[in-house]
């Protein structure tokens, strides 16, 4: 190709408030009888769907990530010498209406034994953000690849290549704790006053490569 060619990159940094809260909760039980360690689980469990059920369209989706009865053998003894039953459910929460998401954690962590950990903020994948951070990006090189050929006395004349080179959110921390085990037998059954939790800010990065063609440049010196 005979034409002289302008190779740049684009990017674009945009921040976005989140558009998704995710919890974990795990609901377990402990129990000597194994039919007494899954019937308290089930019990639980049906417990903490109901109270997350009851928040209607503030909570976009429930999922049961697993669950697992697990024998406990008494310490130093042989195999079969089982001392408990545990049980254990993995709830996975996606909450879209902030307003009850500190009330929701704090009435979860309420519950007997049951951990909750979260709230990890988050953009749908179909999100606006992305696709706007993309046009930037494009838009980015352009200005770029414009403002190099009108450097050299030149103007761009055509697209050969423009390569994405992705989007997506930048990596944040570990989700943080935000309740621990849920009172025990006999406490207060008052319900506990809501945590204030903030929003996370969504730091959202595209990149784009694009190779223009430009006519000859004036090297002339001026």
């Amino acid at each position: 190709m005979d034409a002289p060619l302008i190779s740049v990159r684009g990017e674009a940094v945009l921040e976005a408030e989140p558009e998704v809260a995710r919890l974990s909760v795990h609901v377990q039980s402990q129990e000597s009888d194994r039919r007494a360690a899954l019937d308290r689980l089930t019990e639980r469990n049906q417990r903490c769907l109901d109270l997350v059920r009851s928040y209607g369209d503030a909570v976009e989706k429930v999922e049961t990530g697993g669950l697992a009865i697990t024998p406990l053998l008494k310490y130093k003894r042989r195999e079969g010498d089982v001392r408990a039953y545990r049980g254990t459910v993995w709830i996975k929460i996606a909450v879209v209406d902030f307003a009850v998401l500190g009330e929701l954690v704090t009435r979860l962590g309420d519950l007997e034994r049951t951990f909750v950990s979260g709230p990890e903020w988050e953009l749908r994948r179909d999100s606006e953000v992305y696709e706007r951070a993309a046009r930037q990006a494009a838009h980015e090189a352009v200005a770029r690849a414009r403002g190099y050929a009108e450097a050299l006395g030149a103007r761009l004349t055509g697209l050969v290549e423009l390569s994405d080179e992705g989007v997506g959110r930048t990596p944040e921390a570990p989700v943080a704790l935000a309740a621990a085990y849920g009172r025990g037998l006999g406490d207060s059954a008052e319900e506990p006053e809501p945590i204030d939790l903030e929003p996370e800010t969504q730091i959202v990065r595209a990149t784009v490569e694009a190779r223009f063609t430009a006519t000859q440049p004036d090297l002339e010196p001026r």
